[in-house]
């Protein structure tokens, strides 16, 4: 094991009226390449601000080998008072040379001499990176670099941190991004920070070890109250079977739609077969539309139907925005037309989160300061209501301008999911978010009964969430394929016709590996039977600890609560069981595809 080059010893920091963190021990060698999860508030921002030097601890030690160059990459550059992305770039306190920047720029394909003031929240954050990264960092620290990239420069920033010779700490909701390319995670949950020798990759089966450890040791202790709200949560059997029925039902949904996309004979029998014609809410036929010479969208031809995800990808400048607006209505195509059903109710959550009033309540945003939210039709107290956007109910009452960036953007989807509507449009809906509400929301757009229209450059979200991929290459063509990105650039690499080169005759082709086609019966039993039994057990020992509830069974029937007490500890024995036996099943199934 290296020797750390920056290191921190018992570290504290207050933040308003009580410590967010405290006794944390952290460490960095030379060639770390760091994941730090946690929850939006949980002080991830203010930990790199820490380990950079921004800002000093109330608690703690800090070392640093001499001439180590510790260098943050904001999540929010402050530009003000730079005339042009250049003078910004080259302000940094290890002022990078001219050339060193240029070089960097290009290669993001970033004008340094645009104007800060015009510049887009893309350029802004190219601009940062090419700040940060020509500064030649032996530790750089990175908050939410891929927000505001489009899937190109995120390529080109990964295969730059590959080849990095530093360390790195990185805080992102891009799963792609970390999966690719840490082998360490940090995990600040609750006031404590985890260390694991594992790459993102291997976060959850992590955390549930962890999560599974705390429950049995709070059971011990009988300090579950503690425990209950972080468990709930992140619950193994509710989690996991939730994700792999929406995997599932997604899964169903594309091979749906794909029969659909089919050959113009097959779709058009389907058409004429079922009711799907009475399904479509937005109906476009050789839609064109160009920019003076250039032609954004040409000759488009697609119908949207009720309880699509429809995601549009492609590079900043391709024309997403462009065919979004002409898909809602908001812009006239050139040529062709688009017809919208008279019944959409649409809404919009665009980048810019636009209706968040930094001085405004939680409660002013989600409930016109009331007690009380009509969520579809059902009122629903504002308080349970945070509850099942994972907020702490305590937060009504506090200002937007005192959130994080994540948290207002919870509260903006809480707000608009509340909304009645028929067709969701959701223009990077991922940037700011943490990873558990990443699940939320895909768990929310799961059970949305509408239409959705998911514009993001987030490639695990979109493979989660979307049933069509519209992929646009600056062409004016645009791809139409049944899937999530995976799907579409599979389809993209394999467009251009290339030969393969035969075989060497003194190399022999290696032996097939042998491969399981299916669980056993009794795993595929077990694999269906299980949840009804984790379920049945739940409800089991919901109902003897009710029973135990009772003040007076003790002194009435002390025999009867010895029993109860018993029934409880066997019955979460089978439970766990059932549990660990299920997710093992549940892998070998997720690895036969």
């Amino acid at each position: 094991m290296a020797a750390p080059i920056l290191a921190y010893e018992d570290l504290g920091l207050v933040q308003g009226a009580g410590w967010l963190f405290r006794h944390l021990d952290l460490y960095i060698q030379p060639r770390d390449r760091l994941a730090l999860i946690g929850r939006n508030g949980a002080g991830k921002t203010t930990l790199l601000k820490l380990i950079a030097g921004r800002i000093d601890a109330d608690e703690g030690r800090r070392t640093i080998v001499p001439g180590t160059k510790a260098i943050l990459l904001e999540q929010e550059p402050d530009l003000t008072g730079f005339a042009t992305l250049a003078d910004y770039v080259l302000s940094a306190p290890d002022a990078p040379e001219h050339y060193e920047a240029e070089a960097i720029a290009d290669q993001l394909g970033i004008d340094l001499t645009r104007q800060c003031g015009t510049a887009s929240g893309g350029e802004r954050r190219r601009a940062a990176i090419v700040r940060a990264l020509a500064q030649s960092p032996d530790v750089l620290l990175l908050d939410e670099p891929t927000n505001h990239l489009d899937i190109a420069a995120i390529e080109w920033l990964e295969d730059w941190l590959q080849r990095f010779n530093g360390a790195f700490v990185v805080i992102s909701h891009d799963r792609t991004f970390l999966t690719r390319l840490t082998k360490q995670t940090l995990w600040l949950d609750r006031g404590t920070l985890r260390r694991a020798e594992i790459g993102f990759g291997g976060f959850e089966a992590w955390t549930d070890q962890v999560a599974a450890e705390e429950q049995r040791a709070a059971e011990k202790l009988d300090a579950k109250l503690k425990l209950e709200e972080h468990w709930l949560q992140r619950g193994v059997t509710g989690r996991r079977r939730r994700n792999q029925g929406r995997l599932t039902k997604l899964k169903d949904m594309r091979a749906e739609r794909a029969a659909m996309m089919g050959t113009q004979g097959t779709a058009a029998l389907a058409m004429a077969n079922d009711d799907a014609r009475s399904k479509v809410v937005i109906d476009a036929k050789q839609v064109s539309k160009s920019f003076g010479d250039r032609a954004i969208i040409r000759d488009l031809t697609f119908r949207v139907t009720r309880g699509d995800r429809i995601g549009l990808v492609g590079r900043n400048g391709a024309g997403k925005s462009t065919l979004l607006k002409l898909l809602t209505g908001e812009l006239e195509p050139d040529s062709g037309s688009v017809k919208l059903a008279k019944t959409l109710q649409a809404i919009i959550i665009d980048q810019q989160r636009s209706m968040m009033a930094p001085e405004k309540r939680v409660r002013d945003v989600l409930a016109d300061g009331g007690d009380w939210i009509e969520v579809l039709g059902v009122k629903k107290h504002v308080h349970g209501y945070l509850k099942e956007f994972l907020f702490d109910p305590s937060i009504a009452d506090a200002r937007i301008a005192s959130l994080s960036g994540g948290e207002r953007s919870r509260v903006l989807l809480a707000r608009e999911f509340a909304r009645p509507s028929n067709l969701l449009v959701l223009d990077e809906p991922t940037n700011d978010l943490d990873l558990e509400t990443l699940d939320l929301l895909q768990e929310v757009i799961a059970d949305y009964d509408g239409t959705v229209l998911i514009v993001s450059h987030d490639r695990d979200f979109l493979d989660r969430t979307v049933t069509v991929t519209l992929g646009l290459d600056g062409s004016g063509a645009v791809d139409i394929v049944a899937g999530g990105y995976e799907d579409w650039e599979r389809q993209r690499k394999r467009r251009p016709e290339t030969k393969k080169p035969a075989p060497k005759a003194d190399v022999a082709p290696p032996p097939p590996r042998p491969t399981r086609a299916k669980l056993s019966y009794k795993d595929q039993r077990d694999f269906d039977q299980l949840p009804a039994r984790i379920d049945a057990l739940d409800a089991q020992i919901a109902r003897d600890e009710a029973a135990m509830a009772d003040p007076g069974l003790y002194a009435r029937d002390p025999g009867g609560f010895d029993r109860l007490t018993r029934a409880i500890a066997v019955a979460r024995e089978e439970k766990e069981a059932a549990e660990l036996r299920w997710l093992e099943l549940a892998e070998q199934v997720e690895a036969l595809g």
